[in-house]
């Protein structure tokens, strides 16, 4: 198992994988993951996460001028009052979608890391590596997350 290393990305602490690509499942009639395949994952993934926690300030800097505007000139315009909310309910929904894409691609991360990554947490099936390289957030094979939003 190779030796955890430290990364950057946004200040957390990721490791390497714990995994060999060769080791990550595969469907049937997909070649093995590449060394090169593997670590565009993880890069994709660590670029996701700085990308997120930049959206999440963002969101919330906005929230916070919003709110310190919403505090002045007493007998505001209704339609002002009802614009400023909407613009506050949509920086508190842009946020949140952030924080949840954030935790996404951290547990991916951590899944490479400890070597659980590319099998359905539902069936426990491959997920499938074209899947994968293109949603690498996934944690659910296609047909399992078909299941699940027909729900």
């Amino acid at each position: 198992m190779p030796t955890a290393k430290k990364s950057d990305a946004a200040d957390s602490e990721i490791a390497t994988p714990g995994v060999t690509a060769a080791e990550l499942p595969i469907r049937e009639g997909e070649e093995p993951w590449t060394s090169e395949e593997l670590d565009e994952v993880i890069d994709d993934l660590r670029a996701e996460i700085v990308k997120h926690h930049r959206a999440i300030e963002q969101a919330e800097a906005e929230l916070q001028n919003l709110l310190r505007d919403s505090t002045e000139g007493a007998g505001r315009d209704p339609a002002d009052v009802g614009s400023a909310n909407f613009e506050r309910d949509q920086e508190m929904s842009l946020a949140a979608n952030a924080r949840d894409m954030l935790k996404q691609s951290e547990l991916a991360l951590r899944m490479i890391e400890l070597g659980t990554y590319g099998r359905c947490e539902n069936c426990g099936e491959a997920i499938g590596k074209g899947r994968l390289q293109v949603y690498p957030r996934a944690t659910m094979c296609l047909s399992c997350k078909q299941r699940q939003e027909r729900r």
